[in-house]
């Protein structure tokens, strides 16, 4: 559980892949207005970074909009960070930088 996300996670490891589950915890967590919105379904996508703050660097750089212009805490011990739909065709694409 991410609870200042106000979301339960669950993972599950597909190959070398993994698909993410989620579930709001409260009404007016940003995963239950999404799916008010728009109904079950991908809500983004996620790749691993070996450094998230290079990441965010590079993006920024190169023009891409950030939401997380500083990395937070995601679930299982990550560090994440959010690129802007609008920079990304229209999909949510999280970073994700694994703990160590």
């Amino acid at each position: 559980e991410v609870a200042e996300q106000k979301v339960r996670v669950a993972m599950l490891q597909v190959g070398e892949s993994k698909i993410e589950l989620l579930e709001p915890t409260s009404p007016d967590s940003p995963i239950a207005k999404f799916l008010e919105k728009n109904g079950p379904g991908i809500h983004h996508i996620a790749y691993e970074v070996d450094d998230i703050e290079a990441a965010i660097a590079k993006l920024t750089e190169d023009g891409m909009r950030m939401i997380d212009s500083v990395p937070r805490n995601g679930a299982h011990g990550t560090r994440i960070a959010f690129v802007h739909p609008k920079s990304s065709n229209g999909v949510l694409t999280e970073l994700c930088q694994c703990g160590h």
